[in-house]
């Protein structure tokens, strides 16, 4: 049965460089152990100092254990800027079949991944991103939970890594989003958390949505936006990562 770093992890309040480390001794894989050697960031470090990486995932559906990636968006930046040049897109042959409502989501068909390699071929160049850097999503019950359990089935280990989540961060500014009955009646609109939806709020640009490398740019500008109107370069990471 394939392991769950969760299990592995004694003391629930160590802090993420605290859990890497033990993790790191635990680990049998060596791409993860390579992974949480190359170490996380100390809590206080200002989000100014913060090496990130914007991570997406394209699926066959919402569930983890029943349903797989099929594209992989990865892009570095920092709060004062993004690597473009060195943004990675990838579709993977996914190891469940593909369905029809999937397709018409990302648009990835049956002739897209007959000759694209499992995620077992490309977990070198991902570790590669990953290395060293707080990924970033827009919604982590997909990337964390989906790459945890791809690495369970390919490695026969789990992963574990804070992220920052553009989504939930949307969550705790607009806490009361969702209007309840009265106060729709009274024409009070509720407060979208999708990505495009978020991004409008902040004057970014439109961009075409269910591509991972599109909406793994369109995060990181998100996650910029976001630190600058609300919170500031000197905020530490702990405050925003999960």
């Amino acid at each position: 049965m394939p392991s769950n770093p969760d299990d592995q992890v004694s003391n629930p309040k160590a802090t993420w460089p605290e859990q890497y480390r033990t993790l790191a001794d635990q680990a049998r894989s060596p791409l993860l152990k390579a992974f949480y050697e190359a170490g996380c960031v100390d809590p206080d470090t200002p989000m100014s100092d913060v090496p990130l990486v914007a991570v997406d995932f394209e699926t066959t559906g919402l569930d983890p254990n029943q349903h797989s990636i099929v594209s992989v968006g990865l892009v570095p930046f920092t709060l004062n800027g993004i690597q473009l040049s060195r943004c990675w897109h990838q579709v993977v042959r996914p190891a469940l079949p593909l369905h029809q409502t999937s397709i018409e989501v990302h648009g990835i068909t049956h002739s897209d991944i007959d000759k694209a390699p499992d995620l077992a071929e490309v977990l070198d160049k991902m570790f590669s991103y990953l290395n060293g850097r707080v990924p970033v999503v827009h919604y982590r019950e997909i990337e964390r939970p989906f790459f945890n359990v791809a690495l369970q089935w390919r490695l026969g280990e789990g992963i574990r890594f804070p992220v920052i989540d553009t989504m939930a961060i949307e969550a705790h500014l607009y806490p009361d989003r969702r209007p309840g009955r009265w106060q729709r009646l009274l024409g009070r609109k509720p407060v979208s958390i999708r990505l495009a939806d978020s991004r409008l709020r902040y004057g970014l640009p439109h961009y075409a949505s269910h591509n991972a490398l599109i909406d793994a740019i369109a995060t990181a500008e998100l996650l910029q936006a976001q630190v600058y109107h609300h919170f500031g370069p000197n905020t530490p990471v702990k405050d925003l990562w999960l």
